[in-house]
């Protein structure tokens, strides 16, 4: 008969005295693990580790596979992706900027070929005229300004915008220079100009011109001796200025001691005793 106080195979005491089996160990085990982790997790989260809802289970995990601790390295959000910015966008870019602020109006001074880039591979899209009052974006590339037409950026040759508006040439008139001058405009106004280029390319066969000089109508460059003797060819002349007073702002024209101004016609002068001094040899022209 085995001794009574020989101690099973099975069996074992625990602190207090009392035996316990190998089950209870087995069921008690898991307890205490619990118990060990739970004041561990309490510690972490009254110190900032973790939140007070962070996932137990997930610190179960992590101790099951023998890791320290449970955090996670952190993952980085950006909110803004990245662009890559190719010089294609870049330049749609600045376009778009130039666009939006462009604010300072220039005339074009003559017939303008709109293009579609500066460069060589631009395309023409069309024409400009004149007189046109245009938006400038302020960019010049190539030898070309930018301008806006209907609110899109066009690009036309530099050199062909103003801040004054251009004096254009109606039909079978010119704002081109005057051969029998060389060139010059003698001193004379642009509205001035404008008359002498008109007269030049209409009657060829006029060889001299006066234009300023300190006597007269003449002081301010605004007015025009258009020199001959010949009554038909003068008479021409006349008829012609009166016919494009309103296009040329004419003053007056005198000829052959006749004076015409808009709204009175014709009217005599008094003899002022030479040929010269009651324009029999040349038309006199001023505007304003």
């Amino acid at each position: 008969m085995a001794d009574s106080h020989q101690r099973s195979p099975i069996a074992r005491m625990n602190p207090f005295g009392r035996r316990i089996s190998r089950r209870a160990v087995k069921i008690a085990a898991p307890f205490a693990l619990v118990a060990t982790l739970a004041p561990v997790g309490l510690g972490v989260v009254a110190a900032g580790g973790v939140p007070a809802t962070a996932d137990i289970g997930a610190s179960f995990a992590a101790t099951d596979a023998g890791t320290a601790t449970a955090t996670r390295a952190p993952q980085v959000s950006r909110s803004v992706p990245r662009v890559a910015w190719t010089p294609a966008e870049i330049e749609r870019q600045a376009t778009a900027r130039a666009v939006k602020n462009a604010h300072v109006r220039l005339w074009t001074t003559d017939d303008l070929t709109l293009w579609s880039l500066p460069g060589d591979r631009a395309k023409k899209l069309g024409t400009v005229e004149a007189g046109t009052h245009v938006l400038i974006t302020g960019r010049e590339r190539y030898g070309r300004v930018e301008i806006l037409r209907q609110r899109k950026p066009r690009w036309v040759k530099a050199g062909n915008l103003s801040e004054s508006e251009p004096i254009i040439a109606g039909a079978g008139l010119s704002t081109g220079p005057c051969a029998a001058t060389g060139g010059s405009t003698l001193g004379l106004t642009s509205a001035a100009q404008y008359v002498l280029s008109s007269v030049c390319a209409n009657f060829p066969q006029i060889s001299t011109y006066g234009g300023r000089d300190p006597h007269g109508e003449h002081v301010s460059g605004e007015a025009i001796d258009i020199m001959t003797s010949d009554v038909a060819l003068g008479t021409a002349i006349a008829e012609f200025l009166i016919a494009h007073a309103s296009e040329f702002g004419i003053e007056d024209v005198i000829w052959r001691q006749q004076i015409w101004m808009p709204g009175h016609g014709w009217k005599g002068m008094s003899d002022r005793g030479s040929a010269t001094a009651n324009h029999y040899d040349h038309v006199h022209v001023k505007v304003y």
